[in-house]
Formats: C-alpha cells, structure tokens, sequence
C-alpha cells in the first residue's frame, strides 16, 4: 500500500511544470510503434495547433512483413507504406484533467500503398481501398514542458489497433 501511495504522490506532484494538451501555433513531434496483423509498424508525425483544444496533424509510416505460403508457392515479402492526415479534440479543458496529462479524440484520412514481391515478381495494389478513414482515441502523459509519452488506439490506417510511442514538443 506504501508502494502505491508514492507512487501516486510521486505522478501527483513529481511532473508538475507539464503543459498539455497543445497550444495555438504549437507544434509536436511524434514517433514510436504500432501494432496491426500485418507486422509491427513504425511511425512519425507532427501535430499542430489549430485553435483551442483542437489540433491536426500528418503521418508517415511503415511496416514490413514476410509469409511462408506452402505449396511451392515461396515466400511473399510485402511493404506498407502509409500517409495519414488527422484532426483531433483534446478533452482537458472540459474534464479538468491536470496538465501533465492530454486526453483527445479524433478522426483520420489516410492512404497506404502495399507491395509484395514472391518468386522474383514484383505486385503493387492500388485502388480505392488504399484510401480510409478512421477514429483514434489516445492519451499523452508529459514528463516536463518537452517529452512524454504516448498511448492511441483506433483504426481505419496502417496503424490500426494501437500506437505506443513518445512525443516532443517543439
């Protein structure tokens, strides 16, 4: 019990200089990792302040992945290359959060462009169904008024199913 308590009291007030969720005309830097049924995905993107409580943002990223196929078929080596455009609400303000913490939703628009290579010949889908959109939900705990980490789930992207990374603010 004495273990939790400090460390409660030690995320209470240890972090307190933090600000978050983002500001007007600020700008932060993301990267980290995914996960998807498709390999582990890496990515980086940036958000930037467009109002109160609003930002939006872009993201790359990029996964690979091999398959054993049986049948003297081989192996296929695919690559995903993903672009994303995102716009997000961060709830601070209206659930009084403390401002270490960021809390938001959103929704996103993003392409993607799958390539498979099996026994020496090269295949890129292309079509309508690069393209999607998703919903995100996500938090952000910042350690100083710079760095922290962060947690998002959602789908609709390369990245569906959960991102884990840290963020910088510029």
């Amino acid at each position: 019990m004495k273990k939790i308590a400090l460390l409660e009291a030690f995320f209470a007030f240890g972090f307190t200089s933090a600000q978050a969720p983002l500001e007007e005309g600020g700008l932060q830097l993301n990267a980290g990792l995914g996960t998807s049924g498709w390999g582990t995905p890496v990515y980086a993107g940036l958000d930037y302040g467009i109002a109160t409580n609003f930002t939006i943002g872009g993201e790359l990223s990029y996964q690979s992945y091999n398959q054993s196929i049986g049948g003297g078929f081989g192996d296929v080596k695919s690559s995903i290359f993903g672009i994303q455009a995102n716009g997000n609400y961060h709830f601070n303000e209206i659930l009084d959060i403390p401002s270490e913490w960021d809390f938001y939703a959103g929704a996103n628009l993003n392409y993607y462009n799958w390539s498979s290579k099996q026994n020496g010949n090269s295949y890129n889908y292309a079509g309508a169904d690069n393209f999607g959109l998703g919903l995100q939900v996500g938090g952000r705990y910042f350690f100083n008024e710079n760095f922290g980490v962060n947690l998002q789930l959602g789908g609709g992207n390369v990245v569906s199913g959960a991102k884990l990374g840290i963020t910088y603010k510029l």
